[in-house]
């Protein structure tokens, strides 16, 4: 677990640094503009670590699965070479929708004006944004949602349907809680990922429309979501517990 915990840190790490600092930029020096090619590599970089933590995140709901289903076998399963694999390709997948979404960008013509109703360069504005035919690129970027977004969702929930019914069966309330709490910290985080971006890449009302409420929920997602990551694992440590009870002032046990 800790091994793609590892690769998650570093995979919202990236992907924050990708929007953050333009935007940092911009709210403090009121400088909007922003190059053509800077734009691509944003949006190459954004498409990348997107996508590789969606797999990233069905990749870990497969080995909580692994741990609760078949214990003893766990470290047959999930062997080190087997963990690698799995990283791997949840990176290579990233960096095979970062080619394809840069390159169906790149085709793009720009007639002005340039703007982009957004606060960073991401597909959807910048279908709005082009003068020339997108329908090709619109059927890749729907191919892309399909394959990497709710291909991993789905795969996600049926584990963890699996995992409610292994748990179900364990007589004492007190195992299933213990082991519903090992999952807790992950699906959480799927939650809060998957919903955000559900919101602004599924639902048919904010597929073009960039309004108030697609650019808030965009926050979520790219600046929000990887901020609290760290702290919905860390609050599974018992120290990390109790040092946050000690801050608010709350006695008790464990």
């Amino acid at each position: 677990m800790y091994f793609f915990l590892a690769n998650l840190s570093i995979i919202d790490i990236i992907f924050s640094s990708v929007t953050v600092p333009k935007l940092l930029f911009i709210l403090l020096t009121a400088q909007k503009s922003i190059l053509y090619s800077e734009c691509v590599t944003q949006l190459s970089f954004f498409q990348f670590f997107v996508v590789a933590e969606c797999y990233l995140l069905a990749v870990m709901a497969y080995d909580r699965y692994v741990a609760i289903c078949f214990p003893l076998n766990y470290t047959l399963i999930m062997s080190r070479e087997v963990r690698f694999r799995m990283v791997i390709a949840c990176w290579a997948c990233g960096l095979v929708n970062s080619v394809v979404q840069a390159f169906s960008i790149s085709h793009l013509d720009f007639c002005g004006p340039n703007i982009v109703e957004h606060f960073f360069c991401d597909v959807t504005p910048l279908f709005k944004l082009s003068c020339s035919d997108t329908r090709v690129g619109e059927a890749v970027f729907l191919v892309v949602v399909i394959v990497a977004g709710m291909v991993p969702l789905t795969f996600i929930l049926v584990t963890y349907g699996r995992i409610i019914a292994a748990v179900t069966k364990i007589s004492s309330s007190r195992g299933r809680y213990k082991t519903f709490s090992t999952c807790a910290s992950h699906f959480t985080v799927v939650a809060l990922y998957y919903g955000s971006g559900i919101f602004s890449y599924i639902w048919p009302s904010s597929t073009y429309a960039m309004d108030k409420d697609v650019k808030v929920v965009a926050v979520l997602y790219t600046i929000m979501t990887p901020m609290l990551n760290p702290i919905i694992y860390s609050l599974r440590n018992r120290n990390v517990k109790q040092a946050l009870k000690k801050a608010m002032g709350i006695k008790g046990g464990n």
